[in-house]
């Protein structure tokens, strides 16, 4: 066998070689069990010493340079293939990180308010009082002083469900209310309680949602009054408003579930277009507030001679809304990324009285 043919083949197969399988493909070829080289290394046992002294050294360094070869080749291999992996994994250090999800998430201005209340209420000794979403009419109406035909009903656009196997129709509840009502019964007074929550009503436009966001405030117990009233609604909205002081005026109105009962405006000034609190001479209508109805506390088991109370109650997103400056409602609830990035609040900017609600 020509030895100098078959090294230039072999060696020209361990240079062809593409990949790892490849060249172990022709390493095998060469220098298997039943290789090509092996084979001529097999011959040298049946040679006489005179052939073998000439052979030996010519078929062991053709079995060398071929070995040398495929490492030489296999090292090139390695070096190119952990060459491709470092090019597709390279990472540009000069690119700025990407935000991490506590910096780059944000609060709904709805949420951030609903914390704000919740802070400046539990200051004044509230706590947090929930319930359903879909309320017997009993509870939703009744028990608050709307008899049945009472056109005081008529002041709802309510969601009635489908009739159940007595008849009956629950509704989403068309305000907070019906909370109130869960709450005198289960508690003994005296009861101090705000009620965040969604509702619902009957209604679309720039300042009106179908389901929107109420939070109403309760206080019974043997000596609440209006002035007790007055002073809790003055000390939220200059906390909540950020203000020194805030001028308020109590117009009379009327609320099935409270008498007297009176709509409240506060004081401000709408110089520029911008609305602000605690100054100027015009008036905006902020919230409800009253008296609890004798025959309120008497649907609930208490005795209106013995306990008496007020509540109050304001849209959520009517004070997101002018708190913050958003001149449409419809937004809130349209998941538009970019309105979110723009009045959101960052996760971890909790509201505090201590710090400020907005610090």
């Amino acid at each position: 066998m020509d030895l100098d043919a078959l090294e230039r083949d072999l060696v020209g197969q361990v240079g062809q070689a593409g990949d790892e399988a490849a060249l172990e493909a022709v390493r095998v070829a060469a220098l298997g069990k039943k290789g090509s080289v092996s084979e001529l290394l097999k011959t040298l046992g049946a040679m006489s010493p005179e052939e073998r002294r000439e052979r030996g050294p010519l078929i062991n360094g053709l079995r060398d340079r071929v070995s040398g070869a495929i490492a030489a080749k296999r090292e090139a291999l390695a070096e190119a293939a952990l060459e491709a992996r470092l090019k597709a994994e390279r990472v540009d250090v000069t690119l700025p990180l990407r935000e991490a999800p506590q910096v780059r998430g944000r609060i709904h201005p709805i949420s951030q308010v609903i914390d704000e209340i919740t802070a400046i209420f539990a200051d004044m000794g509230f706590s947090v009082a929930e319930g359903p979403d879909v309320e017997t009419d009993e509870l939703n109406f009744t028990a608050l002083n709307f008899p049945e035909g009472h056109p005081a009903r008529e002041m709802h656009d309510t969601f009635f469900l489908a009739p159940d196997h007595l008849g009956k129709r629950k509704v989403l509840r068309t305000h907070t209310s019906p909370v109130q009502i869960r709450t005198m019964r289960a508690q003994e007074p005296p009861l101090r309680v705000i009620i965040p929550g969604r509702t619902y009503r009957h209604d679309s436009d720039q300042t009106h949602t179908p389901m929107f966001h109420q939070v109403e405030g309760l206080v019974i117990d043997r000596s609440a009054n209006i002035a007790n009233l007055k002073w809790v609604l003055e000390e939220f909205c200059k906390a909540f408003f950020e203000v020194e002081g805030v001028t308020m005026r109590f117009r009379p109105s009327f609320f099935p579930f409270t008498e007297p009962s009176a709509e409240v405006d506060i004081q401000c000034s709408r110089k520029g277009g911008e609305i602000r609190f605690g100054e100027g001479t015009d008036w905006l209508e902020i919230l409800g507030c009253g008296m609890v109805h004798p025959n309120v506390l008497r649907n609930c088991g208490l005795d209106p001679d013995q306990v008496q109370g007020f509540a109050f109650g304001m849209g959520i997103d009517r004070i997101a809304m002018l708190k913050y400056g958003m001149p449409d409602l419809r937004p809130f609830f349209e998941a538009d990324v970019r309105w979110i990035e723009h009045y959101g609040f960052r996760p971890l900017d909790v509201p505090s009285l201590v710090g400020g609600l907005t610090a």
